[in-house]
């Protein structure tokens, strides 16, 4: 049964055509149509109404919304300002609401200051952050809410959040994995102001670049990041340990004395006596692994001595255990050997063997033709050079014959023998050790292998299209350390939302989940009158099954478009 009803909001009555139904034996409204007022109907009705809209606008909605939804949910905004303390006078928006802004566009689509409110006009976001006009996001305001953070703050305001996050999204901290990398940025190599940023060893190999570390340490559970860290990118990765654990102490240590259980998990770069100390003296559990080669007594153990750990969780992974002095102090040690990982390094060994065997036919042939011009030194430290990946001196043999350079022969050959000697030593295994002595084999392995998370969010960190951290043209210690911050943060949102999507048994990576939520957009309908500004009216795209589970796990209806 169809029917008119009137509701009246903030002394204004509009009309609404409703369709009736009984449900469950009860009358019920079972939809409901918008009319408009009083004059819009009978606007409607003397056909001078707005009719069909002139022209159209598609803005993003789901993920920006979405990662809105997380960064109020963590509180972000309002624990920067109470840090940080009132905006100024000027200001058309809080430092905590730049710094939110900041995290968000890095989560969904990352840009720079300079490009931002381009960026922010394409989006439906000037609904959820009231009072944004265009010179509110100018990047010399971002600049200056950046400059408003001091150091101490920075750490005061992580802190604030990690504890917040744990409490609302009831975050597992047990598990701890620590790791460090660098990240590139363009910056002047006189720039006294930015020490932090330093020349180190950059994989793009640009002598124009310089390099930032990050020492994260995340949850097991989600992957979440829990602390962080920037440092000198020319600093040795051991150099900071001491430091990022001092921090996971101060901030899980009372975790532990009310009875919980922490346990870091770290790779053998962080491997020295004194990271060991600093873990051994406060409230923290650790496993860790130490270099193979360094341990060829444990490697020389016959394969009769290593047992199946556990065939359903770790398919084909063997190992035995033990005890050793390790940096001073004994430890149990778990050796594992893993056939996935065996024929991975076989396959790679077997790539630079061919190369050297390609450089070395070369080599020998040229020398072979006597027209060579080079010493006998400049040969041999070509040959070394060869040589040089690890193993390879093992497996190829060689004889440099003659003194003069056009005398010079070369003879080289490689040993299958000791090539196969090698792949039953070292190949497949790995040496981890922990002070977690009443934990099954598995357990250890288990722990140990978390260290994926967190080499999973600096690839992703590393994306440069979503939850990246690049790019980055900030040219003082301070901007760089802000900009470290709200990177962090935008990947602990992204992170979160991924746990929460994985809860709701609807698994997806990060890039899946902000491209399932781009789909959803926000149709603007433009209707121009005689004069004045366009009247709008909003909707949101048709959405799928996926993206409609998605609109309600994460609350996007609170963000959507409203009569």
């Amino acid at each position: 049964m169809a029917s008119i009803i009137g509701k009246k909001q903030k002394g204004k009555v509009y009309y609404y055509l409703t369709e009736s139904a009984r449900v469950n034996g009860k009358p019920r409204i079972v939809s409901q149509r918008y009319l408009g007022s009083a004059e819009e109907i009978a606007e409607r009705l003397s056909e001078s109404g707005p009719g069909e809209p002139d022209r159209t606008q598609h803005l993003a909605f789901g993920g920006v919304a979405g990662v809105w939804g997380v960064l109020e949910r963590l509180g972000v905004i309002d624990i920067i300002d109470e840090v940080v303390g009132s905006r100024r006078a000027d200001a058309a928006l809080s430092v905590g609401t730049y710094i939110a802004l900041a995290a968000l566009n890095r989560v969904v689509a990352p840009c720079s200051k300079l490009a931002f409110s381009d960026w922010w006009a394409t989006t439906a976001g000037d609904r959820m952050v009231q009072r944004t006009p265009a010179a509110a996001l100018d990047h010399r305001r971002f600049w200056d809410a950046m400059d408003a953070i001091s150091d101490a703050q920075l750490i005061d305001i992580e802190r604030r959040i990690v504890a917040r996050m744990v409490e609302v999204f009831e975050v597992d901290v047990s598990g701890l994995v620590l790791d460090m990398t660098n990240f590139a940025t363009y910056i002047d190599s006189g720039n006294e102001r930015a020490p932090i940023a330093q020349r180190g060893k950059a994989k793009q190999k640009r002598n124009d670049l310089r390099l930032v570390g990050l020492g994260l340490v995340v949850s097991t559970d989600g992957g979440i990041p829990l602390v962080s860290h920037a440092y000198a990118g020319n600093h040795h990765d051991v150099t900071q340990f001491a430091d990022v654990v001092g921090e996971v102490t101060e901030r899980f240590g009372p975790l532990a004395k009310r009875g919980g259980e922490l346990t870091v998990v770290f790779d053998a770069g962080q491997d020295s006596e004194d990271n060991l100390e600093s873990v051994a003296s406060g409230p923290l559990h650790f496993i860790g692994s130490i270099p193979p080669s360094d341990h060829l007594d444990l490697l020389a153990v016959p394969s009769s001595r290593y047992k199946v750990v556990d065939e359903k969780r770790f398919f084909g992974l063997s190992a035995f255990e033990t005890r050793k002095v390790v940096f001073g102090h004994e430890y149990r040690i778990v050796v594992t050997h893993s056939e996935g990982f065996h024929q991975k390094q076989a396959r790679g060994f077997e790539q630079t063997l061919a190369k050297a065997r390609r450089q070395l036919t070369e080599l020998a042939a040229r020398l072979a033709r006597g027209k060579g011009r080079k010493t006998r030194a400049k040969v041999e430290a070509e040959i070394e050079k060869i040589l040089a990946p690890r193993w390879l001196a093992r497996v190829v043999s060689t004889s440099l014959v003659g003194t003069k350079p056009a005398e010079l022969r070369l003879i080289w050959q490689s040993d299958q023998r000791a090539k196969a000697a090698l792949a039953d030593e070292l190949f497949g295994k790995r040496i981890i050790f922990t002070d977690r002595d009443e934990w099954s084999i598995a357990e250890v392995v288990a722990g140990y292998r978390s260290q994926s998370e967190v080499e999973a969010d600096f690839r992703q960190m590393k994306d440069r299209k979503v939850v990246s951290f690049n790019p980055m043209f900030h040219w003082t210690d301070q901007k760089i350390r802000v900009h470290t911050f709200y990177c962090v943060l935008a990947l602990m949102a992204a992170r979160l939302m991924a746990r929460e999507t994985d809860r709701a048994k609807l698994p997806m990576s990060v890039r899946e989940l902000l491209a399932q939520l781009s789909g959803i957009q926000e149709t603007v309908l433009l209707y121009q009158g005689d004069r004045g500004r366009p009247r709008a009216r909003r909707i949101l795209t048709e959405i799928d099954p996926i993206q409609q589970r998605l609109y309600d796990l994460f609350g996007l209806d609170e963000y959507a478009p409203k009569r």
